[in-house]
């Protein structure tokens, strides 16, 4: 499969890719739709497998090409049912190495979902929330953002209390991202949190809130 994705090498359109990541890593100029197209068929026999293949997962993040880790996300995500808190360590392992918000932004609806079936996965994004590592800080943000009804505000409340009020720019977006997709979900809550303060009311541009609460930020 990788010999497959090398042999589809576009210079022009890698090094567009790569200046689009702020050149953090090569890239061999794949499109995704191209890109899934390609490992679709991998991906959907790997997945079919009874245990996670960690060695697979492992060889994307060691191919120095930024396809390979997008085609890491893939499998993961094809088989994150049968993820479990154990394998928490090892997807942290992931966001650490080579990390940028375009693996990160993918791996955090993963442990969303994984916090669902292990009430453990809550505690560690709180303790995530605190960390040296901005992206694990950013993860810890933004986990609950495909949850809706089943985010638990109290934790996230706490969650971005730890991180109001840096000049991180990933930190603060991903604040406002997380407000405003809950806002879909329950716009009286975001719109009545005045612990926020300042800090948050630059972030909440494109928040839905009912009339009731469309002052709360004024």
């Amino acid at each position: 499969m990788f010999i497959a994705l090398e042999n589809k090498k576009d210079e022009e359109r890698a090094a567009q890719m790569s200046a689009y990541m702020k050149n953090k890593f090569p890239f061999l100029g794949i499109p995704r739709p191209k890109l899934i197209k390609i490992v679709k068929p991998y991906i959907k026999s790997a997945a079919k497998n009874e245990d996670v293949d960690w060695d697979f997962i492992n060889l994307c993040w060691e191919k120095d090409y930024r396809e390979a880790q997008y085609v890491g996300t893939e499998y993961i995500k094809s088989i994150q049912k049968k993820l479990t808190d154990r394998d928490l360590d090892k997807i942290k392992k992931l966001i650490v190495t080579k990390p940028w918000w375009d693996v990160a932004d993918v791996l955090d609806k993963v442990i969303g979902n994984l916090s669902l079936k292990y009430p453990s996965v809550n505690d560690e994004m709180l303790v995530w929330s605190m960390s040296d590592n901005l992206w694990l800080r950013r993860v810890a943000i933004n986990y609950q953002r495909k949850l809706k009804e089943k985010t638990d505000t109290e934790l996230l409340e706490q969650i971005i209390c730890n991180n109001l009020g840096t000049n991180e720019f990933f930190i603060n977006k991903a604040i406002g991202w997380i407000l405003r997709e809950y806002s879909k979900v329950n716009p009286d809550w975001v719109g009545s949190q005045h612990f926020f303060g300042q800090f948050a009311k630059p972030l909440l541009k494109g928040a839905r809130f009912p009339s009731a609460s469309a002052t709360v930020w004024g």
